[in-house]
């Protein structure tokens, strides 16, 4: 198996074999519950020219651990706080005409923005209807000095479809943005729009900089290229029983064994992130063989069946890994929970204890 760093800097180079413009590593969510340190650390170290982040905070954080790229940060949940990002010499991205009119009222010192336009998510970013009084604000202060416009960015709506038409009114969205930010007299500020999907499927949406998160931790939204898995979940056996046909397994007994067999305990469960409502599909690898699990999902188990075979308390089981085979992926949970990769690595918990390989 890759180490973690190594899985990122395999997605990195998959990334860049696909793009010849700058690529930001988005590391927000932790590094999509990876650590975002190491992975931005990695992404770096193999090509990454910025970072992203959703907080002024989580920028400081990676500062703070000596990495001295460009960051941006871009949702603000608590506000804007100028003093903070110019400590950290983070970009900051303003969304709104009183997103920015609250930035220039405290801004001591001359502020790195991206104006963020809506071109086509809703849900965030300037509407179109405001754009010009939202750069019009922004060269006001800029010629005052407190901010500085080096960025315009977007969102694409439709890039897990993996079709350039879907994306392509997006893109005329961004280039009407670009363009009118340098009619306005604020030269020619980066422009970015694509996130992992759109950078492995419409060169069209690259402009001068990608964002890529999801797929530096093997994520591809748009199913289209095959990513390296980043990450490993493995839990003791802590329980093996034997118990005849008619068993009636965990609460309410939502399973009930159809035949003699051996019931094995995994002290994990809804409050680690392991997905509550599961198919009758979903399984854990245990010494290179693939076993269900069965039963309701409780807070802190799940319980396999093991068949013919016990194994002894202690005997490690994998959840989820890169390997393929009997070790289920992060895609193949997705699947199972009817959700996507992201909640699953995401939704790891606390309790779950980490370790980088």
């Amino acid at each position: 198996m890759q180490t973690l760093p190594l899985a990122v800097t395999a997605n990195v180079a998959r990334i860049r074999a696909r793009t010849q413009s700058m690529i930001m590593a988005v590391v927000k969510a932790d590094g999509y519950g990876h650590g975002a340190v190491t992975v931005a650390r990695a992404a770096v170290a193999a090509g990454a020219g910025w970072l992203g982040t959703t907080s002024v905070a989580e920028a400081s954080a990676l500062r703070a651990a000596g990495l001295a790229v460009p960051i941006l940060t871009w949702l603000h949940p608590s506000g804007i706080d100028a003093d903070a990002a110019a400590a950290a010499g983070a970009d900051v991205a303003v969304g709104s005409v009183a997103e920015l009119d609250a930035l220039l009222a405290q801004a001591a010192s001359t502020v790195r923005v991206h104006l963020h336009v809506d071109t086509g998510m809703s849900r965030g970013g300037c509407p179109r209807g405001q754009w010009d009084e939202l750069i019009a604000l922004a060269w006001r202060g800029q010629q005052a000095r407190r901010v500085r416009v080096v960025g315009v960015m977007g969102h694409l709506p439709r890039a897990d479809q993996a079709d350039p038409a879907a994306n392509a009114p997006a893109v005329v969205g961004m280039q009407e943005a670009w363009q009118a930010v340098r009619a306005a007299g604020l030269r020619s500020p980066l422009a970015h729009l694509a996130a992992t999907s759109g950078t492995l499927t419409d060169r069209a949406t690259h402009f001068g900089m990608v964002r890529v998160g999801a797929g530096l931790v093997g994520i591809d939204p748009s199913g289209t290229v095959e990513m390296h898995g980043a990450s490993r979940l493995t839990a003791p056996i802590v329980h093996t029983t034997a118990v005849p046909a008619g068993t009636p397994v965990g609460y309410a007994g939502a399973h009930v064994t159809d035949r003699a067999t051996h019931l094995s305990v995994l002290p994990v469960g809804y409050a680690d992130g392991i997905p509550r409502e599961l198919s009758p599909q979903a399984g854990v690898e245990v010494r290179g063989r693939r076993f269900p699990v069965v039963g309701r999902v409780s807070m802190d188990q799940i319980v396999i069946d093991t068949g013919a075979q016990s194994f002894p308390v202690g005997t490690s089981a994998t959840l989820f890994g890169p390997d393929g085979e009997a070790t289920p992926t992060i895609g193949d949970w997705a699947r199972w929970a009817a959700t996507i990769p992201h909640t699953i690595v995401t939704g790891i918990g606390p309790r779950v204890k980490r370790s980088i390989a």
